[in-house]
């Protein structure tokens, strides 16, 4: 298991940004690195958990490491700790609690994502920007049809979807939590 961190922490330093292209803090991605490192060999519940890795964000700047590289590390790190985690769950609370704690999320995201069109998560004042509405439901379906039928999608997919500004688009902060509970139900199911 330990693997999976190890090959994410060998591969830095990351390549370097050039130019006027910025990337993530070197010494903020190297301190995160040790941190979940660490965590990850003291084998101890809860010290740093996936939905944190998933979280975290780093200062951008030039001469950064790349972004690409880093995400992908990210990733594998929070494969490694979510199947612990799941590793853990369920010896404490038995496969079929966990199975259905999972079902339940997954039913309240699909809940979410086959609402109409246009219609799946709160908008933002006309004055503001959010999501592209149209890219947004575009993905929702896709996602919809993985829960609902198994259309194959991956976790890094999911963690890779980017999305373009409108105003008065959609809620940032709900698309983003609804995609965050998809790769944790996705992680979760292994």
């Amino acid at each position: 298991m330990s693997s999976d961190l190890d090959t994410a922490a060998v591969e830095s330093p990351f390549p370097e940004t050039f130019g006027r292209q910025k990337g993530y803090e070197k010494r903020a991605v190297d301190a995160f690195l040790a941190q979940a490192r660490a965590a990850f060999e003291a084998d101890e519940p809860g010290t740093l958990r996936s939905t944190v890795v998933r979280e975290t964000a780093f200062p951008l700047v030039k001469k950064g490491y790349a972004i690409a590289p880093v995400d992908a590390a990210l990733g594998r790190i929070e494969d490694a700790f979510a199947a612990r985690e799941r590793e853990q769950a369920m010896s404490r609370r038995g496969a079929r609690a966990w199975v259905a704690e999972s079902r339940q999320t997954a039913q309240v995201v699909l809940d979410r994502l086959t609402r109409p069109r246009r219609h799946r998560f709160d908008r933002v004042s006309v004055l503001r920007y959010g999501y592209r509405v149209d890219e947004v439901d575009l993905v929702a379906d896709k996602i919809a049809r993985y829960i609902a039928s198994g259309d194959p999608v991956t976790p890094d997919q999911v963690r890779a979807v980017a999305f373009r500004m409108q105003r008065g688009g959609y809620s940032e902060t709900q698309v983003d939590a609804v995609l965050d509970a998809v790769v944790e139900v996705m992680l979760a199911v292994g």
